[in-house]
């Protein structure tokens, strides 16, 4: 019996104990706003050590402090959302959240996270340890505080019932094809999220997608503010700087299993720390994340009892269970069953939500 099988072994005793598996989502870039302002300081205080620690480094490199930035008396778009202050925050909340995991009631299984989240991932599961985290997310998330290249916008691909709607799948290949035919315009999937298709591309790439694309709900086609061309060829020189930076030393074996943005599992005592280095600072930058496809590996092959949502915030919720319902986990086969079901014992388990904060921690 392999190292990994009889660790599956234990895991599988551990559930046979009383706990339940667990399978922990890092959220991405956005997930840091208005409603989240002080998030940090409401429920990690408990954990300056660690929050000065980033801190420290940030000063060294002549950055706002995480703390002060969550201090503010009021959230503003340019402070909070570029890149090298917005990934940080990001990440200080979303790793102390998975510290406050009650481990006496969960046994967590596999790490996946969504496009910035696959960063997270590999600190919470040791692939990169504290010092490796803050420099592979606060140098990433810098990368483009000179100026961003190209942009990012969101689109639906589901029904009302949370399910695939082939109709907009086919639509959004069809106008990504269209508009890449457009002399000088550039557009490319960005990233499979659930119910939803992100875009990446140039200006006037994305300006074409606008006009083709029909508004739905008022709301979309999306614009995310203050985001790169993040997943797509446009990010070559991003990539190339990123692996020049970062070297492969930074990178351990992990504690946990990970899955990916292609759905490869990186297992505990089998992973090449060449390929882990060359997939993070080059595949992943350059090509489509498919968070949906790592959902659906992470929930076959490991068999979760619940999915738990790191903070902060909770606009992650969504497309993961619309990731479950895709692949009827938990017996879900619409948002109805999801939301029926939430309500008598949620298996899904958003720490950004306050109410679900205390199923996944055991404290307030």
């Amino acid at each position: 019996m392999t190292q990994e099988a009889k660790m599956m072994k234990s895991d599988q005793a551990g559930s046979a104990a009383g706990k339940l598996r667990a399978l922990v989502v890092a959220p991405g870039r956005g997930c840091y706003n208005k409603e989240e302002l002080g998030y940090l300081a409401r429920y990690h205080g408990d954990k300056s050590d660690f929050i000065e620690a980033i801190d420290a480094y940030r000063r060294d490199l002549g950055q706002r402090p995480i703390a002060d930035l969550d201090g503010q008396g009021k959230y503003s778009f340019k402070l909070h959302t570029p890149g090298e202050n917005a990934s940080a925050l990001i990440y200080a909340c979303a790793m102390a959240d998975f510290m406050d995991i009650d481990r006496e009631r969960f046994e967590i299984v596999v790490v996946t996270g969504n496009s910035m989240g696959w960063y997270i991932a590999l600190a919470l599961a040791g692939a990169l340890d504290e010092r490796g985290a803050f420099e592979v997310i606060n140098t990433m998330g810098s990368m483009m505080s000179d100026g961003l290249i190209g942009g990012q916008m969101i689109y639906p691909e589901m029904d009302e019932n949370w399910r695939r709607d082939n109709a907009k799948t086919a639509l959004l290949d069809k106008v990504i094809d269209e508009v890449n035919q457009e002399a000088g315009c550039e557009l490319y999937t960005s990233i499979h999220l659930g119910g939803y298709r992100v875009l990446a591309g140039n200006e006037a790439g994305l300006t074409q997608a606008e006009a083709r694309l029909p508004k739905l709900e008022e709301r979309y086609p999306m614009r995310l503010y203050n985001h790169g061309a993040f997943h797509s060829p446009l990010l070559q020189e991003i990539a190339r700087r990123g692996q020049q930076a970062l070297p492969v030393s930074l990178f351990h074996q992990p504690k946990l299993p990970m899955v990916d943005g292609r759905g490869q599992i990186w297992g505990r005592f089998s992973s090449d720390m060449e390929r882990l280095h060359n997939y993070t600072l080059d595949h992943q930058v350059v090509a489509p994340y498919d968070f949906s496809q790592a959902m659906a590996v992470g929930v076959k092959e490991f068999a979760p009892d619940c999915v738990i949502v790191l903070g902060p915030g909770n606009t992650l919720g969504g497309p993961v269970a619309q990731t479950l319902i895709a692949n009827q986990w938990f017996g879900w086969q619409s948002k109805q069953d999801f939301s029926e079901a939430q309500k008598q014992a949620p298996k899904l388990i958003a720490m950004g939500n306050p109410a679900q904060r205390l199923l996944a921690t055991g404290k307030a």
